[in-house]
């Protein structure tokens, strides 16, 4: 199969999957792809076989193994990918877009916290150990659960654990000093969601640079695995308008009217479907 009709039925098929745990990495792969085409799997599916198998025989080369409890397994993690493989979050050059293609991340040992994040969650789970994100506003967090314990874990600072003081401080550098931890901000995360998470960062960057094209490319690739994202399709019918390609605005905004959870959306977006049509008379 073509790497370009392989990461079309890879993402089809998460769409039919619903929002349980799935192959997260090698669903970023194929979104990935869609930037890289010609690009195959195969090298990248091999590195990721290797970050399982190290962080297997650094477990199974402790001899305390058994007695490690939940730091000494996260401490193995990092160890694994932010020591022996080199990952960390790029600083230097954050909005660079190759820091969300899981490709270049793999490529280049930097990227994103979500990115990162989603390489640390793949690891993890070769274990059999819980690994999700958390809804934890502007930065991307993992929280791991093995050995009786939880713990949670930053992948663009080498995987360092956090407690309550660092998370406060992680919050008052994103939200201000008055900002203050709240529960919702421990939930976890579908991997659906961190996949689109990821995505949105291409998509938001596209828009800044006015790459209007690409970000439809974007959109298109979400909801092919998130065919239920309300807010992809208001989007895509803002951005085709703003191309002047009526025919397909209305045809997302209508899918939008459909899909609305508020009937003052609906009630907007149906405005906005009269004003379209009439330009197209």
């Amino acid at each position: 199969m073509e790497s370009g009709a392989e990461a079309n039925a890879i993402l089809t098929g998460l769409a039919a999957a619903g929002d349980g745990p799935c192959d997260i990495a090698g669903v970023a792969l194929a979104l990935a792809s869609f930037d890289r085409p010609g690009v195959g799997f195969s090298w990248y599916q091999r590195h990721l076989a290797e970050l399982t198998d190290t962080l297997a025989d650094t477990l199974t080369a402790d001899a305390a193994g058994q007695d490690r409890g939940i730091a000494g397994c996260a401490m193995a993690l990092a160890q694994v990918m932010a020591e022996r493989f080199g990952y960390q979050g790029d600083e230097l050059t954050y909005d660079d877009m190759q820091n969300a293609n899981l490709m270049r991340v793999i490529e280049r040992r930097r990227g994103l916290p979500v990115a990162l994040g989603i390489l640390y969650i793949h690891t993890a789970r070769s274990q059999g150990w819980q690994a999700e994100g958390l809804n934890f506003p502007g930065h991307f967090l993992i929280r791991l659960q093995a050995a009786g314990g939880r713990a949670i874990l930053d992948p663009f600072h080498g995987g360092r654990a956090l407690e309550a003081v660092d998370l406060r401080q992680l919050l008052a550098a994103i939200a201000g000093q008055d900002a203050s931890l709240l529960p919702d901000y421990y939930e976890p995360v579908p991997d659906r969601d961190i996949l689109l998470r990821l995505q949105n960062n291409i998509l938001l960057r596209a828009m800044r640079q006015g790459e209007f094209e690409r970000a439809l490319a974007v959109i298109a690739r979400m909801l092919l695995f998130a065919p239920d994202h309300v807010p992809l399709w208001r989007e895509s019918a803002l951005i085709n308008a703003r191309l002047e390609r009526m025919g397909a605005a209305i045809e997302a905004l209508e899918r939008f009217v459909v899909l609305a959870p508020s009937s003052k959306e609906r009630h907007e977006a149906a405005a906005l479907l009269q004003a379209w049509r009439g330009r197209l008379n």
